[in-house]
């Protein structure tokens, strides 16, 4: 029985270090890390500032920062550069948590 104890607590540990998932809508195409994704679901697995980012087949990785906030968001949100469409943040919906791009600076040139 000790055995069965100690194997559910382990895999609980590995779980509870594995990546986040999220689902975002984008309403209009959207560049991240220099990729368009068109409007529509995309897939997001954040690890450690490393961020997946999927939608069929066109996928991405980059690094970001995960902040928590005080309060949590009632829908997820999407900031873009208005000129370049690229994503500088994340607000994700129901949590306190966004998800700041580490090339957002660079991508819209002007911050």
């Amino acid at each position: 029985m000790k055995k069965l104890t100690l194997i559910f607590a382990t895999l609980g540990l590995a779980a509870a270090s594995a990546a986040e998932s999220y689902r975002v809508t984008l309403y209009q195409n959207t560049q991240i890390n220099g990729k368009t994704f068109k409007a529509g679901d995309i897939k997001l697995d954040v690890d450690n500032g490393n961020v997946s980012v999927k939608q069929g087949k066109t996928a991405t990785e980059l690094k970001a920062k995960m902040e928590e906030g005080s309060e949590k968001f009632l829908r997820t949100t999407v900031g873009v550069d208005g000129d370049t469409k690229a994503v500088k943040e994340i607000r994700l919906g129901g949590t306190a948590k966004t998800l700041v791009f580490a090339n957002a600076a660079s991508a819209s040139g002007n911050e």
